[in-house]
């Protein structure tokens, strides 16, 4: 059988399996022991098991239930009710305030936890009600979330980051130092827009009266700030360590875990019930994430192996095409997986096809992957299947729709679009703060 006709089939076979509804994992790791079994034989199913192995002896893949466990111990420690009372004391005032206070927190939450669902359902539940009987546009209170939500996929610590890093081979500390900036600047253009829309157009999101503004004094905002000193530590720690070359992403993540637990200490919820529930989630994530690493190592061993990635790479480099727009075909490629796989799917299936072919063209693979990462942002709140999306109308009220949601994502992706071109143009907001690593 042809290389042609084997990459079709096994392509095609695929997304047949995936429409079916059977999990990714499931869809991989099947595929990978049908085929291989098919064109060489029992024995080939050597390199099944030697591609499982590698997965779950993985040092790097530590740092997964590490960060995993640190997102689930303080989504439960009590940080972000207090975070959300400090900003309603300081952004609630303003117009829109409640909905830009929201994407703030959203930003600490990510460089926090690095867990996208829960940013979102944690927001969904605390300011979304609050914003609705302020009288908010639903398309300004429901965006936000949504797009704040995203920003745990690039700011470190992220966990699809570090699939990302493992799977190209590039240091995930490089990594984390490289989405900071893309990050920040993200969630600026986010709050900048609801600022100018909100001020243009204050029906948006009105203001509270006089009197409830009043009913804060200077002094008790500053005496608030207290409690953003904690997360502000938590992140010191685990970032400024791996920036100073104290210690390695996993080892921070370490740090991480044992600051999470420290802090919910301090705020009395460190309870058994807690820990349990804790333990049980990341176990479950974790699960769920190295599975579909497993199946789709196998997977792509077994499509190397008949030559599909070579097929690919030929193909890319027999077009005459500008490297730049080789680039962009390929973004444009990834918004299109990201409506039918999840971010961890596409990238443990794209990365090894995808990155020679950058490296070939010059591209620095550390700069692409955050430029993937950002990408990875948008499919998570593109219709119809962006996960955010169905977070969000899990803990939203009745009234709240799925058009309404939909409806409400769309200048926030086309933000996200923008701040993808400025990193594409600018490539030192991705690249500066790498350079300066240790």
């Amino acid at each position: 059988m042809s290389i042609e006709l084997t990459t079709l089939i096994m392509f095609f076979a695929m997304v047949l399996m995936l429409f079916s509804g059977l999990p990714l994992a499931f869809v991989l790791g099947g595929l990978a022991l049908g085929f291989s079994y098919f064109l060489w034989g029992p024995n080939s199913m050597l390199l099944v098991a030697v591609q499982s192995w590698g997965v779950m002896t993985s040092y790097f893949l530590v740092a997964i239930p590490l960060y995993i466990l640190m997102a689930n111990v303080l989504q439960r420690s009590g940080i972000i009710e207090d975070l959300f009372t400090v900003m309603q004391m300081w952004f609630g005032p303003l117009r829109g305030g409640l909905a830009i206070g929201t994407v703030v927190i959203c930003t600490l939450m990510a460089a926090m936890t690095g867990i996208v669902g829960a940013a979102v359902a944690t927001m969904g539940i605390l300011a979304l009600p609050d914003m609705l009987k302020r009288k908010y546009d639903k398309r300004i209170a429901l965006g936000c979330i949504c797009a704040g939500g995203t920003l745990g996929i690039l700011i470190p610590p992220s966990v699809i980051t570090i699939v990302y890093a493992v799977t190209a081979g590039v240091s995930i500390g490089h990594m984390f130092m490289g989405g900071v900036l893309p990050g920040l600047l993200l969630s600026a253009l986010f709050i900048v827009y609801i600022a100018v829309r909100c001020w243009i157009q204050p029906e948006l999101g009105p203001a509270p009266p006089k009197e409830e503004r009043a009913g804060y004094t200077l002094l008790d905002k500053i005496i608030a700030l207290k409690s953003v000193i904690l997360p502000i530590l938590l992140i010191v720690g685990v970032l400024g360590s791996i920036y100073a070359g104290v210690a390695t992403p996993t080892e921070a993540a370490g740090v991480g875990c044992v600051g999470a637990f420290i802090s919910a200490a301090i705020y009395r919820r460190l309870t058994f019930s807690n820990i349990k529930e804790s333990v049980y989630a990341t176990a479950r994530i974790t699960s769920m994430i190295l599975w579909i690493t497993i199946g789709a190592r196998c997977f792509i061993s077994v499509f190397s192996a008949v030559g599909g990635d070579e097929l690919v790479q030929e193909f890319v480099s027999g077009l005459a095409l500008n490297r730049w727009i080789i680039l962009i075909l390929i973004q444009i490629m990834l918004v299109f997986l990201g409506l039918f796989l999840d971010e961890i799917g596409i990238i443990l299936l794209c990365v090894p096809i995808f990155l020679p072919i950058i490296k070939s063209l010059g591209f620095d693979p550390v700069w692409f992957g955050i430029l993937f990462l950002v990408n990875a942002q948008m499919d998570y709140i593109t219709p119809p299947f962006g996960y955010t999306l169905f977070y969000l109308k899990g803990v939203s009220p009745p009234e709240v729709s799925m058009g309404d949601i939909y409806r409400s994502i769309i200048p926030f992706v086309l933000l996200q679009a923008t701040g993808l071109g400025l990193c594409m143009v600018f490539p030192q907001i991705i690249l500066w703060l790498p350079s300066l690593m240790k």
